[in-house]
């Protein structure tokens, strides 16, 4: 990660937000602090699918309407730009048509230099599958900026005076978690927050806890101060350590909920995720429940950054 990509990350200029309709009530709030604390443009963003809107013809014959699609888009974007210039950010509303959605918003990201990408997700199903929705999952994979995403339970905490923010970091100190820690510091030190590295240690008998040294505790322990200790210089001052044992997606939030934590931040790698979403593993659990906006951090095999920075795979 560069100097100018972390500085484009931590204070962005352009913010994508890529809207279905039904979760902007979710996705705005979060978009319209974003935009307040870094003066970021707000760009929302529709794909309509090319046979989205059906009507009828005088004899009965099912046509596209292309026109009705693209107005009642835009009449449902409009109000929320007109909402967000009133509190004096700029935003602007595009509505594009597409065989593709994930394909069109991937390529809005690099049309608009997107420094941030806000989706919805879904819940998980009856079967304990995470549906995230077929287009959130593949802008997931292919894409390489930070995206915040927005779950059915997620909301911005209430703002109490005198209450300082907290980040949480749920790190399994994997490959690639120097980058997503040095992100997490960063963006607690632009929002004067406190920030949490979490590690969660598979579940282990009290009694045995107590009663024998664990040196998987030690080390962890001793990495985590290390890391916290290399990322925050210079930048953020108020950092815990925390380690717990358990089931990590449990841990990782109840702990957010226990802390009222603002963010979740979770680094995974494009493979990462596909096995979360397929698998039903950490992440995944964490991004359907999370009651917070949860950033995760995407690298690809061929990003062209020093390895020691690449963001690549943390798995959880």
């Amino acid at each position: 990660m560069t100097e100018t990509g972390n500085e484009q990350w931590t204070h962005p200029a352009s913010i994508l937000v890529a809207t279905n309709l039904s979760d902007m009530d979710r996705l705005m709030p979060v978009a319209f602090q974003m935009a307040g604390e870094t003066g970021a443009r707000l760009q929302l963003l529709h794909i309509v699918p090319l046979s989205a809107e059906f009507t009828a013809d005088a004899s009965g014959m099912p046509y596209y309407d292309r026109e009705g699609a693209l107005y009642g888009a835009n009449s449902m974007l409009e109000p929320w730009c007109e909402r967000a210039r009133r509190q004096g950010l700029r935003c602007d509303a595009l509505v594009r048509e597409g065989h593709s959605p994930a394909r069109e918003i991937i390529a809005a990201v690099r049309h608009f230099h997107a420094d941030r990408l806000i989706l919805g997700t879904r819940g998980l199903g009856k079967l304990g599958k995470l549906l995230l929705g077929s287009v959130a999952e593949q802008v997931l994979r292919s894409v390489t900026l930070p995206v915040f995403t927005v779950g059915p339970e997620a909301h911005l905490p209430a703002e109490e005076s005198g209450r300082q923010r907290t980040i949480l970091f749920a790190t399994a100190l994997g490959e690639g978690h120097r980058a997503s820690a040095a992100l997490a510091c960063q963006i607690a030190s632009s929002q004067h927050a406190r920030l949490i590295m979490l590690h969660v240690l598979p579940p282990i008998d009290e009694k045995k806890r107590v009663e024998a040294p664990n040196v998987l505790y030690s080390t962890i322990r001793y990495e985590l101060q290390h890391l916290a200790s290399s990322v925050s210089a210079g930048c953020c001052n108020d950092v815990e350590i925390k380690i717990l044992y358990g089931n990590p997606a449990i841990e990782i939030l109840a702990e957010a909920k226990d802390l009222q934590a603002s963010l979740i931040v979770i680094g995974a790698a494009r493979p990462s995720v596909l096995d979360s979403i397929t698998r039903d593993r950490t992440v995944c659990r964490v991004l359907a429940h999370a009651r917070c906006p949860v950033l995760t951090l995407h690298g690809t095999a061929d990003t062209p950054e020093p390895a020691e920075v690449a963001l690549t795979a943390a798995h959880l």
